[in-house]
Formats: structure tokens, sequence, C-alpha cells
């Protein structure tokens, strides 16, 4: 190919969020077969299901399970669909690139689950940073979708009716929990619900309601398009098919979103981000988010980048934010931070997450600052432990595993910052010194 070919072929492609550009890809051709051919919408659920594709947003539950769960005898049309977007989590940040630069593919994901399930109503919800260009390129995307005739009502003479919303939330992570969302989607403060009832059997304003993940929902145009076999092959095993986007960021040289296969070696994905900054090496990594128990650099290394993989490791896949800490990270601070960032966002209703996390994060406090005690380490530890599993919703599990597994990977350092009153950091032995 001539230089001027290469030249006009990238040019082609420099708005990947346009309409057309979706289409050269094969965009919308599922979408435009289930228009004229109408399949019966257990067949797409169980193409969904043979793919091993599972919840991308941090649970990982089987997605073609979750949509058989929307009943099936309700002859009401008012049954919905609601994509979560509010992507909250620390160190994730690959829905935000989706909405950016592929939202057609979230369009048609949400149209075919809609049919799926027999809906014709859905919502992406969209977290309350995402107000520019996200909620921006998703809102056009939608436009440029009614325009070709592609959503609305009676589509193309089907007899197919299918409405998307775009709705932005006021940036709460708590949003992030289904339910929580659901509230903030009624106009309610966002505080999750009581379960069972699960989604299913009453949503948003009492109707069954689906709720899945930006990731997860664009990544069903290309499953079906390509089948659910194609999807499969690429991941691990059954348990662990496709790809996934990894948000990697810290102490690397090139952080970023990298879609991989599951299963690839930490150690690959590692060498993707160019590894350690500044020659440094490597101290610790927390493989799924914030909210995900910390692994030192000798077991990560080791780890597979899929659900089970990790979860012998001892940790979780999550969201996929992969966030690398180098040999001079303070693990007492990061802890400080991590902490801090739980107790101001947990929404207050449950006893054990509403005072838990506030006696956690001033805990960390005292010793990040000089003033701790060796009491605290197992203090801590036991406060975590009885905020974990005791909440309404995942948010206390979410603030409890950082501390319990800090210490437990790192006491030496908390220890050192209690006996010493002084941060020690690095195998130089850098002193920053604490107020006493």
């Amino acid at each position: 190919m001539e230089l001027n070919q290469v030249c006009y072929e990238t040019l082609r492609f420099d708005k990947p969020w346009t309409l057309e550009n979706y289409r050269r890809i094969g965009g919308y051709q599922v979408w435009e077969r289930i228009l004229r051919e109408q399949p019966d919408p257990v067949s797409i659920v169980e193409e969904i299901k043979k793919s091993g594709l599972r919840g991308r947003g941090g649970a990982g539950f089987p997605t073609g399970v979750k949509w058989s769960f929307m009943p099936k005898g309700d002859p009401s049309p008012y049954k919905h669909l609601v994509c979560n977007s509010d992507e909250s989590e620390p160190g994730t940040c690959k829905d935000r690139d989706i909405l950016r630069f592929n939202p057609h593919a979230l369009v048609e994901g949400m149209a075919i689950a809609c049919y799926a399930m027999r809906s014709e109503l859905g919502y992406n919800y969209l977290r309350g940073e995402f107000m520019d260009e996200p909620y921006g390129r998703f809102s056009q995307a939608l436009k440029e979708a009614y325009n070709e005739g592609l959503l609305g009502k009676n589509i193309r003479k089907s007899g197919i009716n299918v409405d998307l919303h775009a709705v932005l939330g006021a940036g709460a992570y708590i949003c992030g929990e289904e339910t929580g969302l659901l509230e903030s989607l009624e106009g309610k403060k966002g505080m999750p619900r009581f379960k069972p009832p699960f989604p299913a059997q009453y949503g948003v304003w009492g109707r069954p309601t689906t709720v899945n993940n930006t990731e997860t929902l664009a990544s069903v145009p290309t499953i079906l398009r390509r089948g659910s076999g194609w999807f499969m092959k690429i991941g691990k095993d059954e348990k662990n098919g496709g790809t996934k986007i990894f948000s990697v960021s810290g102490h690397v040289s090139k952080p970023g979103n990298y879609e991989v296969p599951l299963g690839v070696p930490f150690a690959e994905l590692f060498e993707l981000a160019g590894g350690m900054r500044l020659g440094k090496k490597l101290k610790a990594v927390i493989p799924g988010g914030s909210s995900v128990p910390v692994l030192p650099a000798e077991r990560i290394m080791t780890a597979t980048m899929d659900y089970d993989g990790i979860q012998k490791a001892g940790s979780m896949l999550g969201s996929g934010a992969v966030i690398v800490m180098d040999e001079d990270t303070c693990m007492v601070r990061v802890l400080e931070r991590l902490s801090r960032f739980y107790y101001a966002e947990s929404c207050g209703q449950c006893t054990p997450c509403r005072e838990g996390t506030g006696w956690m994060y001033r805990a960390v406090s005292r010793i990040e600052n000089g003033r701790g005690h060796m009491e605290d380490l197992d203090k801590l530890v036991d406060i975590s432990h009885h905020i974990e599993g005791h909440t309404i919703c995942a948010l206390g599990d979410a603030a409890s595993m950082p501390v319990w597994s800090f210490i437990k990977h790192f006491r030496d350092e908390f220890e050192y910052h209690v006996r010493e009153r002084r941060c020690l950091v690095g195998p130089g032995a850098v002193h920053r010194e604490l107020a006493a």
C-alpha cells in the first residue's frame, strides 16, 4: 500500500466514535439482522451464555444468566435495562474510554440486550464527572442511531420498540452499586436497597430491571457477530472467556487501558505497560481497583489476569484497575488515602460502615502521622472483619479489604511507623519525620 493510501486509511478512522466509522467495522450488522429476522430472544440469551461473558464491572456474574432472570411471562412493555456507566472505582477508566471512542458499540449492545430481555426502554446512567466528552459522545451516538432509524417506536416497521436515554448522576461512589444507582435514577438519594427483592423482580420504578456494566454491553455486538465460540476461545477457559480491558496506572512507564485476553500472565500485561518507570523495583499491586486486597510483588508476578488466577493469588479481578506501586511507596500513606475515600463515600445507611469507616480512617491517620500504637494494628484488622459482610451493599467490604490486606502483607512497615514515629521509604532507608 502506498504512503498516501496508508495516510488516507488512517484519517478515515481518526474519529472512531462516529456512526460512519462504526459501520466500517461491522457496526449494527447484528442489530439490523435482528430487526429483519426477529429471532427468538431466548436464543440470544443462550448465545451470550455460551460465550462465557461475565460482568465486567467487578462482580463477574455470568451475563447470559443475569439476562435470563428477567421475567418472561410478563406481557408489560415496562421492563427496563440500565447500563451502569457510573465508573467511580479509583484506578478505573475503561468505561470512560468506551463512551469517548466507541459509543455506538454500547448503543448497539443496549439495543440487543433490550430485545433479548423483551424490554422497550433502556437507560445509560453516567458518572457525574463524565458530563463533558463521554456524555457528549454517547448522546451524539444516540442521536445518530435515531436519525438512522435504528431506535424508536416500530423500528423500520418491524414492530420492535426500543428507546434509549442518557442520564447523568452526581458523582457519588455509592451509585456504582446497582440498587443505589436505581434509587438515584428515580431521583432519590443513592442508598442501596435490601435484597431480595432483586432488580429483576423489583427494579427501577418497581418494574423488572437488569443492570449491566458498560464494557459488558459493549462486548455483545462483536460476540454475536463473530460467534460465542470465537469469544470463548480468546480467554483462558469457559469461566474466563473473551478479553478484558485493564486500566493500568501508578508507577509504570506507559499507563493506559489495555485490552488483553483473560488469563494473560500479569508479567505480560506489566510489560505492555512498559514496566516500572525510572528503573525502580516493583513493590505491590492492587489488581482490581482500590476495593480489592493488595498483593506484594512476588505474588502478583506469578499470577494470571483472570477471575480464578487473581483469586488464587489472594485478591480479586474486580473492575480490572491495576494500580502499580514502586519500592519508594509508603504503604501506610496509601492506606490512609484509601480509608479517607471510603469514609467520605459511605452513604451512612448501615452502622458498621458508617461508623467503622471513620474508625479505620482515624486509626490509620494516627499511625501515618506518628501518633499510633502497636495495638492499633490488631484493632484495625478486627474492625475491618466486623464490617466485612455485615452491610447491605459491598461498600463495607470495599473499605475493609484494603485495611486488612495492607497490614497482612506490609505489617513491618506499619510497625516501623509506630515504633520510630517516622516513615521508612525504599531500600535506601530514606526517612520522612512524622509529627510527634
